[in-house]
């Protein structure tokens, strides 16, 4: 048995067998096979090679169709040379003799081949090392892609484990089997982060080291609540994490009972709880749980789990989705916040070497017009069918808010000539996530109808931490006094200004903060659906009074460390059933 520690980053608690999903970007680690299993992976080998050649065969005749006999005969090499026995024959017998995976055998052998290649005197030969590496990529990319797909073919329950996972592959998943899932890398606020919390299955990330131990078929428990994944457990650890899972299971049916009662303190003061969703038909589990709308709807996502741009139409039928299952609550759309993921750069010849400081998000929007107005066009076609918001994110400057809202405002002009019905009055707001939009609030309040706190990128911008990055997930903290002293001022400029003002990062669903931000004058949160029912259990604890005395303490603290004690005391006393297990408590 062997124990892991992680990143926590969507609650509960899997126990199932582990299905490994390499990643061809990044090396392949060794892993053991069993004896029985051998034979298939050198199958799965010759398979892979002969599939490559038949890519080859046709890169060739390509090439001497369309460019010339001398790029033709690069791929006439790499032919040869997946032919020659002396090259592919050792990766068998490395599988039988070694018991290791196909993929490692393969990644083995070319390394030892371009190493030869390397050494050789001749400059000629020494040309060709790239060429082996290419010839390595391109057989390794036919057994993880051929292996992927088992995915799809699973006959029961499997934990995944990769060193990396795309929203898209994530979106693949069939919830039905896939009972969690833990990775190498990743932080708390990385799009996997939000998907598998999305998706309502248990996730830890940042397991650094762990899909370079675990076999595919170990047993694996993923504990989402405390971020621990142990490998092969003994039957003593397996009985008590199920205790822990029927014990969770209590505390949820509980909860239901709260459905449809306010989120109100002790003394009156209500709260408003709506929904984080990726796609419309989430918005149903908003409703589900108690929510009273949608307050963050992550349009990107339409983008990141496809290939290609979704149409005009196909955007449309996913908000109006979203609307009609509202039933009348507000649905508040993001426009989409692509360029900083790894989909996006992806697309791109030259990628960008820091692309959170790069051509995100409105950024990434200016930079394609005619795609952010056909978002534009479906978010107003929507709005013709219920309470529609639009708010435009990685609002840094005045100038770029004004920038935003004449294109929508020409989109509108659009729309009202072709006679298309749509909300001209939808309220128009922004995201406040990066330290310039924080300060200068009241100068932004004059311009919007509402704000929105998105404290996911506004605490990687204060404390310049990367919020995917694992080896600094130590440093990424909400309860930073730099963070909330930000959060603080916009609240109060909002109010001067009668601005309403939301707060729909990941800090809203945890339950330890959820105190700090009412005190601090926060009156609406946005969370991941499945969080709204303990935050209602905790507000329903409470009286506004001590949230605000407790807020008045934790200002008086210069360390994250020491707020974050405080107020995991605080919540402990007061609610500690729903806390058990749970890191923000």
């Amino acid at each position: 048995m062997q124990e892991f520690k992680g990143i926590p980053v969507s609650p509960g608690i899997a126990i199932a067998p582990c299905f490994v999903l390499d990643d061809e970007r990044e090396p392949v680690p060794m892993r053991a096979v069993a004896e029985a299993d051998l034979e298939r992976e050198v199958t799965r080998a010759g398979e892979a090679i002969e599939a490559s050649l038949g890519e080859l065969a046709a890169l060739h005749e390509q090439a001497k169709t369309e460019l010339s006999s001398d790029a033709a005969a690069i791929f006439a090499f790499h032919q040869t040379m997946l032919r020659d026995p002396s090259v592919v024959k050792p990766i068998g017998a490395m599988i039988r003799e070694e018991r290791v995976s196909a993929e490692y055998a393969v990644q083995e052998r070319f390394s030892a081949v371009a190493e030869m290649f390397q050494n050789m005197s001749d400059a000629t030969f020494r040309t060709k090392v790239d060429d082996v590496w290419d010839l390595e990529k391109r057989v390794i990319r036919q057994l993880i892609g051929e292996h992927a797909t088992g995915v799809e073919r699973l006959e029961g329950d499997a934990i995944i484990l990769a060193p990396d996972l795309t929203p898209t592959q994530a979106s693949a998943f069939d919830r039905t089997k896939i009972r969690g899932f833990a990775t190498d890398t990743g932080g708390q606020t990385s799009h996997t982060a939000i998907f598998a919390r999305a998706l309502g299955i248990p996730a830890v990330v940042g397991v650094s080291g762990i899909s370079r131990v675990a076999r595919e078929g170990d047993t694996l428990i993923i504990d989402g609540d405390s971020g621990i994944v142990v490998v092969n457990p003994d039957p003593e650890t397996i009985e008590r994490f199920k205790d822990r899972q029927r014990d969770v299971r209590a505390i949820e049916k509980g909860l239901t009972t709260l459905r449809d009662e306010p989120a109100t303190t002790r003394d009156g003061t209500t709260v408003t709880l709506l929904g984080n969703v990726e796609f419309g038909a989430e918005t149903e589990r908003v409703l589900h749980y108690g929510g009273e709308g949608v307050g963050l709807f992550r349009t990107e996502y339409l983008w990141l789990t496809r290939d290609g741009d979704p149409t005009e139409d196909e955007q449309y039928e996913e908000y109006k989705c979203a609307v009609d299952l509202a039933g009348g609550f507000p649905v508040t759309l993001r426009t989409f916040d692509l360029g900083a993921d790894k989909t996006t750069q992806a697309r791109f010849a030259r990628p960008e070497r820091n692309p959170f400081l790069g051509a995100r998000s409105i950024r990434y929007c200016f930079e394609h017009p005619e795609m952010f107005k056909t978002q534009l066009r479906a978010i107003l076609r929507a709005s013709a069918h219920g309470p529609v918001k639009i708010m435009f994110p990685l609002i840094g400057s005045v100038g770029e808010l004004r920038k935003a809202r004449l294109m929508l405002n020409e989109v509108m002009e659009d729309l009202a000539d072709e006679g298309i019905a749509h909300d001209p009055k939808l309220e128009v707001g922004m995201m406040v996530e990066v330290p310039s939009a924080a300060i200068m609030a009241s100068a932004f309040a004059r311009e919007v109808d509402f704000f929105s706190i998105g404290t996911n990128d506004l605490v990687q911008y204060t404390l310049a931490v990367d919020r995917t990055n694992e080896r600094v997930a130590d440093l990424y903290s909400a309860a930073h006094p730099a963070v909330i002293r930000l959060i603080k001022d916009v609240v109060r400029a909002a109010k001067r200004r009668g601005v309403p003002v939301s707060l729909c990062g990941e800090t809203a669903g945890e339950l330890v903060q959820s105190l700090l931000l009412i005190g601090i004058g926060l009156r609406t949160l946005s969370v991941t659906p499945s969080r709204i029912p303990y935050l209602k259990k905790a507000i329903r604890t409470v009286d506004l009074a001590h949230c605000e005395r407790l807020a008045r303490t934790a200002g008086t603290f210069d360390s994250e460390q020491q707020v974050t004690a405080y107020l995991r005391d605080q919540a402990r006393r007061l609610f500690p059933e729903l806390l058990d297990g749970r890191t923000d408590g």
